[in-house]
């Protein structure tokens, strides 16, 4: 009786975790738009234009990106994460919350 109760409670505890920690996860705008000071010398923020990679103002709301995906979290993600046409890698570079918070940035361009 006693293990089915821990048991339970473990169950629960595992159910309801994902879904309290989820909301850490969520990117904040504000400290993305920090992360994004180092991506300055290679993107622009407020246009379209190009200096060494891609303007990213619109990003998320343009039918494709550069290398010819959907700008959806995942790809824009894989972005970052892998780099590519000169861009670094930045996977080992920022945190996972730190990308986050990029993205969470990104989207208000």
């Amino acid at each position: 009786m006693f293990q089915s109760k821990i048991f339970a409670f473990a169950l629960a505890l595992a159910i309801v975790s994902p879904a309290a920690f989820g909301a850490s996860k969520k990117g904040d705008p504000a400290r993305g738009k920090q992360v994004f000071r180092q991506c300055t010398p290679c993107h622009n923020a407020d246009s379209t234009a190009k200096k060494m990679g891609p303007g990213l103002k619109g990003l998320f709301s343009r039918a494709k990106m550069t290398n010819g995906k959907k700008p959806t979290e995942q790809n824009v993600r894989a972005q970052i994460d892998n780099g590519g046409n000169g861009m670094p890698a930045y996977k080992d570079m920022l945190s996972d919350q730190e990308k986050n918070d990029l993205i969470a940035y990104l989207k208000t361009l």
